[in-house]
């Protein structure tokens, strides 16, 4: 049916969280060029927390807060200018906690970028519960900025495919390569080990999986060539017993990786990313993209509406 037909995305503005660490310097400037090459708007947001340290701080302590904010704002504004002056850009001073905060500023469209260390805020180590806790429950794609500053480019963008149901996340990581002008590399990892004892007749069983494997990531990889023809695309099925381990291994020879995020609950609730997202976040040699499914079925429902309407 046509409102089945995939549609090109649009990316967003870019929304980045500012703490004065040398972290969170590397993704202010890391996102004011990704904001540059979508010809998009950046938002700095310093997240003061104000509304809750006011319940236990003085008015003369508040002022301090806000104050030291606004200077890192300016210092990071200062040095976005310096490199893309032309480029539309806007701070924001929040009174929120860093998550509610950069989740108000990034609202349904734009891509949030963190630094993967800090001294607290947004750019926190994501082995604390800040960085972790932006990733899993924003609302929106979430970039965690890794690897050395002046690593050279590769003029690839990875994407981690895990099957067909991909395809919505998938055609974002499209739209990141083509805003690069570089190339799409979609890679499939699989564990042989996970389908042992899944097959009755192991080594002709397993043969005809991987086939099958194959064959899903190359019309995968069709539907993506039809939305962007353009786009140089091509599929990869690696196996393994780690999937993490072959991402961050593919990570090495990436501009950026780009994962959905298979979200679960925690017994309070909360999301919580799962265990390949986890490892892959806290080891990977490039920028990490993760987008929440949510997100991607949303943007496929409007596209349907407005192909209908």
């Amino acid at each position: 049916m046509q409102s089945d037909i995939p549609t090109r995305p649009e990316l967003g503005g870019v929304v980045v969280g500012v703490d004065g660490s040398h972290g969170a310097r590397e993704a202010v400037l890391w996102a004011a060029a990704e904001a540059d090459r979508r010809g998009r708007p950046l938002t700095l947001v310093h997240a003061a927390d104000t509304d809750r340290r006011a319940l236990f701080s003085t008015a003369e302590t508040l002022q301090s807060v806000r104050e030291a904010g606004h200077d890192l704002l300016v210092e990071a504004a200062s040095a976005v200018r310096e490199r893309f002056p032309d480029l539309a850009m806007t701070t924001e001073l929040s009174r929120m906690e860093p998550l509610a905060g950069l989740r108000a500023a990034a609202a349904h469209r734009a891509t949030v970028v963190v630094g993967s260390r800090g001294l607290g805020g947004f750019s926190a180590l994501l082995l604390g519960s800040v960085g972790l806790g932006v990733v899993a429950r924003a609302e929106v794609p979430v970039v965690v900025v890794r690897g050395e500053a002046d690593r050279p480019g590769t003029g690839t963008v990875t994407a981690a495919v895990h099957g067909a149901a991909d395809l919505d996340w998938l055609l974002l990581a499209a739209a990141e390569a083509e805003a690069r002008k570089a190339s799409l590399r979609m890679l499939a990892v699989w564990n042989v080990l996970g389908h042992v004892g899944d097959v009755a007749t192991m080594l002709d069983d397993l043969d005809d999986v991987a086939r099958e494997r194959v064959q899903e990531l190359k019309d995968l990889a069709d539907q993506v060539q039809g939305v962007f023809p353009e786009l140089t695309v091509s599929p990869h099925v690696d196996t393994g017993t780690s999937v993490p381990g072959a991402l961050v291994e593919a990570s090495a020879h990436a501009d950026l990786l780009v994962m959905g995020s298979h979200r679960r609950k925690l017994p309070v609730g909360r999301p919580s990313l799962g265990r390949v997202a986890h490892s892959v976040l806290h080891h990977a040699h490039c920028p990490v993209e993760v987008v929440p499914p949510a997100f991607a079925e949303e943007r496929q429902r409007h596209a349907r509406h407005a192909h209908t309407d």
